[in-house]
């Protein structure tokens, strides 16, 4: 039971949904709990539609999302049954959670239940705005108010063209503002970033060590005491006196202190620091001074925080980073794109070693062709710009090795960088690939990394963006099941490896423990890729699977996995494990493919014998009882029908075909 696609795995994702859907509802209709599957089935598809889209990760923000904006835009039901969203997403995250397929990184469940029970009045007034809807749900809802029943097949397209010959009145004002949302945020969805590697970071007092030494915190320190409570006298163009500047240089280190200026605005690093720090709100201007700001003291005094917040706003400078004052250049052709560019070129060296210089300016220089449409302009034209563009990057590189996010050195290339360029999916045009060719031929290239406060900061956002961004250590207090779970679907295998070493270093987390959570997984396609993990990480690993093999609950599992290893010969099995084996393979196959898509492999496999082939199954004594009921009710029931009927046609949808079951009562 995986908890994350690609969005190009569609059939994968519909088949687990189905399943993810099927089983909770049995499991609340057990226990009591309301649930409905269209409510369902929007809370699968919201989270596999987010930027990160990991289906049991649910964070404050991705509930209130789902709540707020999600079902209000996309989901067409009566209102009675909308009401329900905030009790059905409590008994799925329930679910979530008993069966371990939370993800331990988000909300725990009591946190979540609590925020679901904090947006109870904002759900209400969000189901009364029509203006949240989306066009399609408006027009739904439009019919849905008309009586249409909209599961009668061509309902709602003889509603359309009621709508489309001017017969069916709607409020227009409505209309229009959802145009309006719509042209201004382009709806609600989000695009699928790529998943980020698992970095490591140093410990927490290693980087508040790191951000105090930082050269820029120091400078905004100093800037701030300098500026003091009684702030400094302005010119009338609103710019510091020259003295006041050169003043104020000695002590910031820039050196600008040694030039000959007739304005303080012909000091590019003192000004990026003034407009640094009054983004910051360290120090402001009023009535002709410039004041340090009250509030900013303690995050002056916050060397971390401070170090931060001026991570977190930098993008937002490009102007004064890529503009040297006194210039004879008009604007860059970075400034426009800065804010864009920086988070991109910093995301490309995320979780990597040294990365070579002319390689990012290659990538940035793309963009910018691609932002300006470039392409069109003389030869002579865009090798100036892209020269300009190079300078810039350098100076935004300064910047941020001062702020102590990269460290700038000098050396020969990875081989990776070079045979990176033959790749046939390559986006550099040739003329690109010709130049990094030769500069990667070069021993002392420019290189560049990320500092573990660059990986601090660079994550930081990755995670408020919504993205997945693992750190190893982070699982140390995992459940076991949902530890086993992160690392299968999510986690390189050295990485793995790692996390799972610093997991049994903490007292009472042992292997057994382990193996507890994957007994008690009801999903036989996440027990395999679980054990899977622990045999490939553990140091006992090898023997892990045949000391498994006699587990009444796990070894079925662990005989597949030796029998596909080839450690086992299937010759040698006497019946019981046969059965055991068969019954293993037909409970997974189950889950991935559906009931009528295992339905139709076993007539293709069995033909009329197919029936009695599941009977014999149900009769294994596997211990996945969930399992072998929906085989029994799903499966065998629909084959004990044909079986006696062999030339009835009984007609199914295929595996992981989307189907909504009759609305239940609660």
């Amino acid at each position: 039971m995986r908890t994350w696609f690609e969005p190009e795995e569609a059939e994968e994702f519909v088949a687990a949904k189905d399943l993810l859907i099927r089983r909770c509802v049995a499991w609340a209709e057990e226990h009591g709990h309301p649930v409905d599957d269209l409510l369902l089935s929007a809370a699968v598809d919201a989270r596999h539609e987010s930027r990160d889209g990991r289906l049991a990760y649910w964070d404050g923000a991705g509930i209130r999302f789902f709540l707020l904006r999600y079902v209000p835009y996309k989901v067409t039901a009566l209102r009675e049954e909308l009401d329900l969203a905030p009790e059905v997403l409590r008994t799925y995250l329930r679910y979530l959670d008993v069966t371990g397929l939370r993800d331990p990184r988000g909300a725990t469940l009591a946190e979540a239940e609590e925020i679901i029970a904090g947006t109870r009045a904002e759900y209400a007034a969000a189901l009364d705005d029509p203006t949240l809807r989306g066009v399609a749900t408006f027009w739904a809802h439009t019919a849905l108010s008309r009586g249409v029943d909209l599961t009668v097949p061509g309902a709602f397209a003889r509603f359309q063209r009621e709508v489309e010959a001017g017969r069916v009145p709607y409020d227009e004002q409505v209309l229009d503002q959802i145009m309006r949302n719509r042209f201004l945020t382009g709806g609600i969805g989000e695009e699928r970033a790529f998943p980020q590697p698992p970095v490591r970071l140093p410990s927490a007092s290693e980087l508040t060590a790191a951000a105090a030494s930082s050269r820029t915190v120091q400078r905004l320190i100093t800037l701030a005491d300098w500026v003091g409570k009684d702030g400094r006298a302005l010119t009338g163009a609103g710019n510091l006196r020259v003295a006041d500047a050169v003043e104020v240089s000695a002590l910031l280190g820039t050196g600008e202190d040694r030039l000959r200026v007739r304005s303080a605005t012909d000091l590019p690093q003192l000004n990026l620091l003034l407009a640094w720090a009054r983004k910051l709100r360290l120090i402001r201007t009023s009535k002709g001074r410039l004041l340090r700001v009250a509030r900013a003291v303690p995050l002056l005094r916050d060397p971390e925080a401070l170090w931060r917040r001026a991570f977190e706003v930098l993008p937002e400078l490009g102007r004064v980073v890529t503009v040297p004052v006194a210039t004879w250049r008009p604007e860059p052709i970075l400034a426009e794109i800065f804010e864009e560019i920086l988070p991109d070129v910093l995301n490309s060296m995320y979780g990597l070693e040294e990365m070579p210089v002319v390689r990012l300016e290659e990538s940035v220089w793309l963009a910018c062709q691609e932002y300006f449409d470039l392409d069109q302009e003389e030869e002579r034209l865009r090798d100036l710009w892209r020269r300009e563009a190079n300078r810039d990057l350098g100076r935004m590189f300064e910047v941020l090795s001062d702020l102590g996010a990269v460290e700038l050195t000098r050396g020969p290339a990875d081989p990776l960088y070079v045979s990176d360029l033959d790749h046939d999916d390559q986006p550099l045009p040739a003329d690109a690939i010709e130049r990094l060719r030769a500069a990667l031929a070069e021993p002392g290239l420019p290189l560049i990394r990320l500092t573990p406060l660059g990986l601090l900061g660079v994550r930081d956002r990755l995670l408020a963006d919504g993205r997945d961004a693992p750190l190893i250590g982070e699982l140390a207090a995992a459940p076991a099941a949902e530890l086993l779970g992160v690392l299968a679907q999510h986690y390189p295998p050295d990485d793995a490896v790692t996390e799972l070493q610093g997991w049994l270093g903490r007292p009472g987390q042992d292997v057994e423990t382990l193996l507890q959570g994957v007994r008690d997984c009801p999903f036989r396609t996440r027990v395999a890729a679980m054990l899977r993990v622990l045999a490939d990480a553990l140091p006992s690993g090898g023997r892990l699977l045949h000391d498994l093999r006699d587990d009444p609950i796990l070894g079925p599992a662990a005989l597949t996995q030796l029998i596909d290893a080839g450690q086992v010969n299937p010759g040698a099995l006497g019946e019981r494990e046969n059965l055991l084996m068969g019954a293993e393979n037909f409970l997974s196959m189950l889950e991935l493919a559906g009931p009528e898509g295992l339905v139709e492999q076993l007539k293709r496999m069995g033909g009329g014998d197919a029936y009695e082939f599941v009977t014999a199954i149900l009769a294994s004594g596997h211990p996945d009882v969930v399992g072998l009921r929906e085989l029994r009710d799903l499966v065998a029931e629909p084959l004990r029908k044909t079986a006696r009927h062999p030339l009835r046609l009984v007609p199914t949808r295929p595996p992981g075909a989307q189907g909504r079951r009759k609305k239940r009562k609660h």
